[in-house]
C-alpha cells in the first residue's frame, strides 16, 4: 500500500498535469474560435467597410487601410491593420503620441468610425492570420511600450498572450491618454491574463457591443 506522502505527491502531480492540460486546451480552443469567428465577422462587416472606404477616399488623399507595426505575443512585431481615420502624415512632426479628446489628427468625417470602433474592424484580418485574438490586451507600438516600461516594468507581462481587438481594459477604461492613465488599464490587462476563462471571454465580447457608440473614443 502506498505511503500517505506518496499518495499526496501523486495527487499534486495529477493536479499540476490537469492544470497544464486545461491551459493548453484553452489556448488551442481559443485560437480555433478566434480564427473561425474572426473570419465570419470579417465577411459580415465587408458592406460597412466598403461604406467606410468610400468616405475615407472622399475625405482626402491617402490609403483607406492604415498599417502600423505593433508588438505582439512574446515581443514579436507584426503589422496591424486599421481604417485610416487620421490625416496623412498626422505624426510626421510630432512622432508617436497618445490619443486625446477631439484629436486634431482625426478627419472630421471619420470621427464616427472611432466612436463606433469601426476603424478597428480590419484587425479581424490580424485575427485570421493569428497575430491577434478577439480578446486580449491591446497591442502597443514599440516606442510607446518602451516609454511605458520605464514607469511600469510589469507591462511586459502583457506580452505573454496574443493581443486582442478588444479586452477587459477597453471595456472598462477606453483609450489611453497618458502614461499615468495607463495604470488602470495595466491592472485590468494583468487581471485578465491571470483569470482567463470562457466566462470572462464571453463577458468581454458582450460588453464590447455596448461600445458601438463610445463617447470616450477620440
Amino acid at each position: 500500500m502506498p505511503e500517505p506522502i506518496t499518495i499526496i505527491g501523486m495527487g499534486a502531480g495529477f493536479v499540476t498535469l490537469a492544470g497544464h492540460l486545461a491551459r493548453r486546451y484553452f489556448e488551442l480552443a481559443k485560437e480555433v474560435i478566434d480564427i473561425t469567428l474572426g473570419f465570419i465577422l470579417l465577411v459580415l462587416s465587408l458592406p460597412l467597410l466598403a461604406v467606410c472606404a468610400f468616405i475615407i477616399k472622399m475625405s482626402g488623399r491617402g490609403p483607406v487601410i492604415f498599417t502600423q507595426i505593433r508588438v505582439g505575443k512574446d515581443g514579436k512585431p507584426f503589422k496591424m491593420y486599421k481604417l485610416r481615420t487620421m490625416y496623412v502624415d498626422a505624426e510626421s512632426y510630432s512622432g508617436p503620441v497618445w490619443a486625446s479628446r477631439e484629436d486634431p489628427r482625426v478627419m472630421p468625417a471619420c470621427r464616427w468610425m472611432r466612436r463606433s470602433h469601426m476603424d478597428e474592424f480590419p484587425q479581424l484580418i490580424n485575427v485570421v492570420k493569428g497575430d491577434m485574438s478577439l480578446v486580449g490586451p491591446r497591442p502597443e507600438r514599440a516606442e510607446i511600450l518602451a516609454e511605458l516600461e520605464k514607469a511600469y516594468p510589469e507591462v511586459l507581462r502583457r506580452l505573454a498572450v496574443r493581443p486582442g481587438v478588444t479586452g477587459l481594459a477597453q471595456v472598462r477604461n477606453g483609450y489611453d491618454t497618458s502614461v499615468d492613465a495607463f495604470r488602470e488599464k495595466l491592472k485590468a490587462d494583468l487581471e485578465y491574463i491571470e483569470r482567463r476563462n470562457w466566462i470572462t471571454e464571453f463577458r468581454i465580447m458582450a460588453a464590447t457591443v455596448s461600445k458601438v457608440n463610445d463617447a470616450k473614443a477620440h
